[in-house]
């Protein structure tokens, strides 16, 4: 599909499971980030299309992570990911840049259409 997507999350499960959703849909240019610090070191070099960030991550936030990635990249597509009962967090994810959030546990065709409407 070219489009290069960074899936960033603390938990490998996690991080294991949207790339799987991803590669089902025909994403092949994935890079994984286990932390904020790993998501701000692959940041640049890879370049990516859209970042599916976490919210509650050890180390940075997945906001503190966000406010970095759109101070060096405005135009950067930011979907965050949280658990149910984040929505105050969520909220001050969307007013800080992200486009969007998916709600964990999520379904994968729920899933497939977010990332599919941000890429496009």
């Amino acid at each position: 599909m070219g489009k290069k997507i960074l899936i960033v999350d603390d938990a490998m499960f996690m991080r294991k499971m949207i790339r799987k959703i991803l590669e089902e849909d025909g994403y092949t240019d994935l890079e994984e980030a286990r932390d904020g610090e790993a998501a701000l070191e692959l940041f640049e070099p890879f370049d990516p299309d859209l970042v599916l960030l976490d919210i509650t991550m050890p180390g940075k936030s997945g906001l503190e992570v966000l406010e970095e990635l759109l101070a060096r990249r405005p135009q950067t597509k930011v979907v965050m990911c949280s658990a149910v009962g984040q929505e105050s967090t969520v909220q001050q994810a969307l007013t800080l840049g992200a486009l969007d959030f998916i709600v964990k546990p999520f379904k994968p065709d729920e899933f497939k259409r977010t990332v599919a409407h941000y890429l496009r």
